[in-house]
């Protein structure tokens, strides 16, 4: 499983990731009151939280995209992405076993925009697999920081 740990994969994994994110936080940073009516539709949290985490979900997107994006702390944007896509699974698949069809909010805010939340689910699958590599296999060094100590230096050996 060593592909995993590749360098241009990592930064392929990222790209798309942190696209799709700052795909998803566009609308949502513009005008967040959209959201508020998606969350709720979810009937899950109380309406106290319902509105911090409208205004602050998608600035929480639209960051962790511009580390994936960008490579930089591309591990700490992976572990934003991961527990958002995990909360965003959890919320679908909750509704999915309610057999409620739920307006997703993650890249159209009208809250009459309802999907089958069961291929919800299936969609957010692949991109979690995606954010748990970034998260789990960082990329390997290049190969002079993995040689090991005790292996000779092939300079040093020339005649």
């Amino acid at each position: 499983m060593g592909w995993l740990r590749n360098v241009w994969l990592h930064r392929l994994l990222g790209l798309a990731l942190g696209g799709v994110f700052l795909y998803a936080s566009a609308g949502k940073l513009v005008d967040p009151r959209p959201l508020v009516t998606i969350i709720w539709g979810y009937r899950i949290l109380p309406p106290g939280p319902i509105n911090l985490l409208a205004i602050y979900m998608p600035w929480m997107e639209l960051v962790a995209a511009a580390c994936l994006i960008t490579g930089w702390k591309r591990r700490a944007g992976a572990l934003w992405v991961t527990a958002l896509l995990i909360m965003f699974t959890v919320a679908l698949g909750v509704n999915a076993v309610r057999g409620i069809d739920v307006a997703c909010g993650c890249f159209s805010t009208s809250a009459a925009d309802t999907h089958n939340a069961w291929l919800l689910v299936l969609r957010d699958l692949p991109m979690l697999a995606a954010a748990l590599i970034l998260l789990l296999a960082p990329p390997r060094a290049n190969a002079e920081a993995r040689r090991p100590s005790s292996a000779p230096d092939p300079v040093r050996f020339r005649s």
